[in-house]
């Protein structure tokens, strides 16, 4: 339970660092995609063996989600003294976070373009579309009699009918077996 719940946590911080560069270009660094990548694999493994995580091993992640929290908040903190008093007067202005978020949309635009376009490419071939074309029924197949040189004589049998499958079953049966001696 402990380990699913640092794992969301973690997912959760990874996706941030990861939107970083994207929402607050001032306080993201050349390699936040790569640690934000690392928490995000650090959640999936939380999440995935949470099963396993008990005891010690549960009191060592316990631990190191402590040391990541408290390690973060130092960075946050040193990068949040590091901007100006523009920078941190702009930081709040609903201007910068509505174009932040435009831009943010239009990076998901065109991931989701990208992504479809994968998709087609290697995605199955569309069969053509039928719409407005008139449907047509096949024609019924035709049975041909078979030659009277095979001995047998087959009746005219109605099949949308299942009623008259026993006698007709019956009559050959009595055909083909051998002949009673009396």
């Amino acid at each position: 339970m402990l380990a699913i719940l640092f794992g969301d946590i973690s997912l959760i911080l990874g996706f941030v660092v990861l939107l970083l560069p994207l929402l607050a270009t001032e306080l993201s660094r050349p390699r936040d995609s790569f640690w934000g990548a690392v928490l995000l694999l650090l959640g999936l493994v939380l999440i995935t063996s949470d099963d396993r995580l008990r005891g010690a091993p549960m009191l060592a992640v316990v631990a190191g989600g402590l040391v990541i929290g408290r390690l973060g908040i130092e960075v946050a903190q040193s990068r949040w003294v590091q901007l100006g008093q523009e920078e941190k007067k702009r930081f709040g202005s609903l201007e910068r976070w509505t174009t932040s978020f435009v831009q943010l949309r239009f990076v998901v635009e065109n991931v989701a373009a990208a992504f479809g376009s994968l998709v087609k490419a290697f995605g199955p071939k569309s069969k053509p579309s039928s719409i407005g074309k008139k449907w047509v029924r096949p024609e019924e197949p035709t049975f041909e009699e078979p030659s009277t040189d095979s001995g047998l004589q087959l009746t005219n049998v109605s099949t949308n009918s299942l009623q008259d499958t026993g006698p007709i079953l019956q009559t050959l049966s009595e055909k083909d077996s051998p002949p009673k001696d009396s």
